[in-house]
């Protein structure tokens, strides 16, 4: 065996190990088993809303004009354009062009973020529980995640002294998400001033804002309101229901946009090149249908909180944003994962289990509102009575 393919051999052993060291994502593992079998889904993080007509004509439109090829690795100035500009008339800030990275999806936009920033060792800080997928970015690069506990009592904010308390020499990420997947709750103007000012110069900020849009009590903010040099991870996929477009961005201070735009051009050359065009239109022609839509998920969040709390499942820290509804079903179940699978094979009901977003998600199911109205009183009759036979057993 040659040189070369031994370390093609090794290079494999080391992909392999960490692949295989990687958990599972629960809510992919009860999604497909769910599609086995006929389910009332409430289960996974996807709009059953269609992708508006208008933006798929744009990206038909696109394809046959002929972009279907590499673009920059920034992305097509016009989106770069149109992305400032939505920020500009949301938040009212104003963001060069020159930082913002079109990415594959916000997965990408978060793997090319903690790449440029994570050397093996180093802490990233995130909330617990958290997106099931952020220890695994972490890992990744060999980063180290460290979970803080937030509690329903505290309506699942990370508390600013016990992020100081962690913020030792190798830490180097703090993970915000608002709204946040999977309690739904939205991180107050205050309590990010607060971090932000706890982790001025320690740590750089990556708040994942990719629900932003779906908020349906008070108004989420974005971190650049608070901080220029932190970091937003953006998506297309859930407002403008495009998950198959697989279409994010970031925006980077200028000191990271270098490291950033190289490991884009080394991975993954550039975001798909019309569907860059689609996104355009989505953030400049949608504005009344995703309106439409943000108040139709609105009416789905108060029936599903009013239902569990008939089953006397009261919600303390209510989901004012994205499409989740975070349970404590502690009462019923020492596991939420054998709770999941049970309720899926004797129910047909899919949720996803708390575990799967942290150690401090046990006890605690996801319900996604992301269907319809129909759909979602079917489940929940279905998780009713699978509680009533639970409780008398």
């Amino acid at each position: 065996m040659g040189r070369c393919d031994q370390d093609k051999r090794h290079a494999f052993q080391r992909v392999s190990g960490r692949a295989e060291a990687i958990s599972p994502f629960l809510a992919m593992e009860v999604l497909e088993r769910a599609g086995e079998l006929e389910r009332a889904g409430l289960e996974i993080g996807e709009p059953d809303f269609p992708t508006p007509q208008i933006v798929l004509e744009a990206g038909i439109h696109a394809l046959k004009e002929g972009h279907t090829h590499y673009t920059h690795s920034l992305g097509h100035p016009e989106l770069r354009e149109a992305i400032s500009d939505w920020y500009s008339r949301r938040y009212g800030v104003e963001i060069d062009s020159g930082r913002i990275i079109v990415t594959v999806g916000s997965s990408g936009a978060m793997l090319l973020v903690l790449g440029a920033l994570l050397d093996p060792g180093m802490k990233v800080l995130m909330t617990d529980p958290h997106y099931a997928c952020y220890p695994k970015f972490v890992s990744v690069f060999d980063g180290v995640p460290v979970p803080l506990a937030v509690s329903e009592e505290e309506n699942f904010q990370l508390n600013p002294q016990v992020v100081k308390e962690k913020l030792d020499s190798n830490a180097r990420v703090l993970i915000l998400n608002s709204p946040a997947n999977p309690t739904g709750t939205v991180t107050s103007a205050e309590r990010m001033q607060d971090l932000v000012e706890v982790a001025d110069g320690r740590v750089v900020i990556v708040s994942d804002e990719v629900y932003h849009g779906l908020v349906y009590e008070g108004k989420a903010n974005t971190i650049l309101e608070f901080c220029e040099d932190a970091v937003v991870i953006g998506s297309f996929s859930k407002l403008f229901a495009m998950t198959g477009w697989r279409l994010g961005y970031a925006v980077v201070p200028k000191f990271l946009r270098r490291s950033v735009q190289k490991l884009q051009q080394n991975l993954f050359i550039s975001a798909p090149d019309f569907a860059q065009f689609a996104a355009v239109v989505a953030l400049t022609k949608t504005g009344d249908e995703i309106e439409w839509r943000r108040k139709r998920y609105d009416e789905r969040r108060r029936l599903v909180l009013q239902r569990l709390e008939e089953m006397g499942l009261k919600v303390k820290a209510e989901p004012r944003g994205a499409f989740y509804v975070f349970v404590n079903v502690a009462q019923y179940a020492a596991s939420s994962l054998d709770f999941a699978f049970q309720l899926l094979e004797e129910a047909k009901v899919a949720i996803t289990p708390g575990i799967d977003f942290g150690v401090h998600g046990e006890g605690f199911i996801r319900i996604s509102y992301a269907n319809s109205m129909a759909n979602i009183e079917k489940g929940l009759k279905r998780l009713r009575a699978f509680l009533e036979t639970t409780s008398q057993g």
